[in-house]
């Protein structure tokens, strides 16, 4: 009798024990940016990133807090602030307590305000903000707040490690600036010409030109502007759509660069420029592809491929948010906000591309390596939009910025 009793204890524990692990909630994470409009493809192919990282570098390795999974909820927020606005609210009645977005510092800018307001508010359902992408300095100085982190390496940060690149150039004596108008455009012509004048005081800057976001049709008047202009390179920060339109205007318009920029690569960018654009267009970001700098990093990006035929790692960085949150859920032994935040402060982190990135404490500003890569189709192992060119990296600023200056005065809860 006492040992079918015994027995039936074990079987019991046991199949409570089971019930645990099934019943395990996952941690999800609400991806607001544009799945809709004229930034859909940038949007999309951020969501695939974000995904495939959960699953390869999360999920896979037995999650975290043993067990839970990382579950990626998409919400489209049609590159609108308010509709935005919209969607975090969804998302924290939903119970969503990690919101990522990167598309729109202008977006960014309303997200940040609002979940500063919503987590004095409401201290039982506070959550965090993973910026993987959108990069106006104001986020980590006079905007900064607890409860925001940026992966990216910001605007200022950016232009620094170009401009030192084009200053080695004696053949740069009149610069054309363009970009979107909003706050990132904005900061991206700042910083130009902020760095243009301490680097090359000898260079001009003969344009400075902001046109509305996503709603130019035809750059064929702003290209033949900065042909006109006699301009020897160019500076622009745009993405998207308008990436694409403006390099296609400026290509047949017969410029002949060299073209430096944020974000001009993948998404289509990559296949409009081909053969014009080689040797000519530069790119500044984080994380390397080509060359790859291990086994482990290039299986990635083909293990990524061959699930995303249309996509390509456009955001390296996204790697770095998924793998550090998962860090510091661990370390925090929860999934709560403050604890979470806590632990990612002053995190240093071995990425999968090779380098070392570093939450700095003092404004939840990410400092990592810079490159600059080249467009081409020479030693190119990876390439971006299936068309057989890629970015080919040329140099690197090893922790970029990392002594940089913050004006954030950061409160903690």
């Amino acid at each position: 009798m006492r040992k079918l009793l015994k027995r039936a204890v074990v079987v019991a524990m046991a199949t409570l024990a089971g019930a645990t692990v099934a019943s395990a909630e996952n941690i999800k994470i609400a991806f607001i940016d544009p799945l809709s409009g004229p930034f859909a493809t940038t949007g999309t192919n951020g969501l695939a990133e974000w995904k495939f990282a959960a699953e390869e570098l999360v999920n896979k390795k037995g999650g975290v807090l043993g067990g839970s999974n990382f579950e990626i909820v998409a919400f489209d927020n049609k590159i609108s602030a308010k509709e935005s606005l919209i969607q975090l609210q969804v998302a924290i009645d939903q119970g969503i307590r990690f919101i990522a977005q990167g598309n729109s510092s202008g977006v960014a800018n309303a997200l940040t305000d609002a979940i500063n307001k919503h987590n004095k508010r409401n201290p039982d359902s506070r959550v965090l903000f993973l910026n993987y992408s959108a990069v106006d300095p104001a986020l980590t100085n006079d905007k900064c707040n607890f409860w925001h982190f940026r992966f990216d390496a910001n605007a200022d940060i950016k232009m620094d490690a170009l401009t030192d690149v084009m200053a080695q150039d004696e053949g740069i004596k009149k610069v054309y600036l363009i970009g979107q108008d909003y706050s990132f455009g904005k900061a991206v012509a700042a910083a130009a010409e902020s760095n243009i004048a301490k680097k090359m005081p000898e260079a001009e800057i003969v344009g400075n030109e902001l046109h509305p976001i996503g709603k130019v049709k035809d750059f064929t008047p702003y290209a033949r502007k900065i042909v006109n202009s006699g301009a020897d390179a160019m500076i622009t920060g745009n993405w998207g759509s308008d990436m694409v339109g403006l390099g296609k205007a400026v290509i047949e318009a017969g410029f002949k660069g060299p073209i430096f920029t944020y974000y001009a690569a993948n998404n289509g960018i990559t296949k409009t420029f081909g053969e014009a654009g080689k040797d000519t267009i530069r790119l500044v970001h984080e994380g390397v592809v080509n060359p790859p700098v291990s086994d482990t990093a290039s299986a990635y990006v083909d293990a990524f491929k061959a699930k995303n035929p249309d996509f390509d790692i456009t955001q390296a960085r996204i790697t770095n948010a998924v793998e550090m949150l998962a860090k510091a859920i661990d370390k925090a032994g929860s999934a709560d906000a403050v604890a979470v935040a806590t632990a990612l402060e002053g995190m240093e982190h071995e990425n999968l591309w090779g380098g070392k990135v570093m939450m700095r404490a003092d404004d939840h500003q990410a400092i990592q390596d810079v490159h600059i890569s080249v467009h081409t189709d020479e030693n190119v192992v990876h390439d971006s939009d299936n068309s057989g060119y890629g970015l080919v990296t040329e140099s690197t600023v090893v922790m970029a910025s990392a002594d940089s200056a913050t004006s954030c005065k950061m409160k903690r809860p």
